[in-house]
């Protein structure tokens, strides 16, 4: 399957313009083949727009939503896009993954929240999921929940060949990017696609460097910190067997050893310093 990753820096608070850019990105990357094309996190609305999300967020589906499904379905291309998604009195950061046809595949919501801005925005999504997609199983995070690893590794146990995440990395954590995505894949030995913003926000400057890593955690392709780019890339699941041929870590695992990990109370209930 082609693979497309959108890096760009989307119009903080403008819907209409966003959903736009889906639009055209959209048929771009159909117009090179790929069958599906990853976006940035919350890109329907912006990211860093606090309490103004409420009046921004809608319900799935919805208009913001069918908007999106008819992209899909004009372009011929899967989407995998952030989204502000409100469910009754309740607000979610999350991703939906619309099909070619414009129906939707999945939601996920972000479970794991990043700071206290988050916390007091949103509920935190209480599932993982995996999903069959032009014959790859595609397996969904959103920004902090790739940074622990037992959230990809469940997806990988779940059957998950690619990882995508939609994502707003903001410095100073390109080591994010740089080093624990291509350790993802590697840990994991299945691709990993992260989709990050550009340029600033508020107070928040986006890092960048969006990439599709291979299973051997090698870049099939990366942008820099501050381009728009869309990038493209060939997953062929033969790449995951060759990379598990020698060792395999998911099976080479001794789940009796550390099998008791989800059930120890955390004994850093409150980090030092954390929201």
């Amino acid at each position: 399957m082609r693979l497309a990753v959108y890096q760009g820096p989307g119009a903080s608070g403008d819907v209409p313009a966003n959903l736009a850019t889906i639009r055209r990105v959209a048929a771009r990357a159909a117009a090179e083949g790929a069958r599906l094309v990853v976006f940035p996190e919350l890109f329907t609305t912006g990211y860093n727009l606090g309490a103004r999300l409420r009046e921004l967020a809608e319900p799935v589906p919805g208009p913001a939503f069918d908007a999106i499904g008819a992209s899909a379905a004009d372009a011929g291309v899967a989407i995998l896009t952030g989204f502000c998604e409100r469910d009754g009195a309740r607000l979610f950061n999350s991703a939906v993954l619309v099909e070619r046809d414009g129906s939707l595949r999945a939601v996920h919501r972000k479970c794991h929240l990043f700071g206290a801005t988050e916390a007091e925005l949103f509920t935190p999504g209480g599932a993982l999921a995996v999903v069959e997609l032009e014959r790859l199983r595609v397996g969904i995070l959103i920004c902090y929940d790739v940074e622990f690893p037992e959230a990809a590794r469940a997806l990988v146990l779940a059957g998950a060949e690619l990882v995508a995440v939609p994502t707003t990395l903001m410095a100073p954590n390109d080591l994010v990017a740089r080093a624990l995505i291509p350790t993802r894949a590697t840990e994991n030995q299945v691709f990993v696609a992260y989709a990050n913003r550009t340029g600033s926000e508020g107070d928040l400057a986006y890092v960048g460097q969006s990439c599709i890593v291979g299973p051997g955690g090698e870049d099939l392709a990366r942008a820099g910190r501050d381009e728009e780019r869309l990038l493209l890339a060939d997953l062929d699941p033969a790449a995951i067997t060759g990379a598990r041929s020698t060792h395999c870590y998911v099976g080479d695992r001794r789940p009796e050893l550390y099998a008791a990990l989800a059930r120890i109370p955390n004994p850093l209930a409150r980090c030092e310093g954390a929201a």
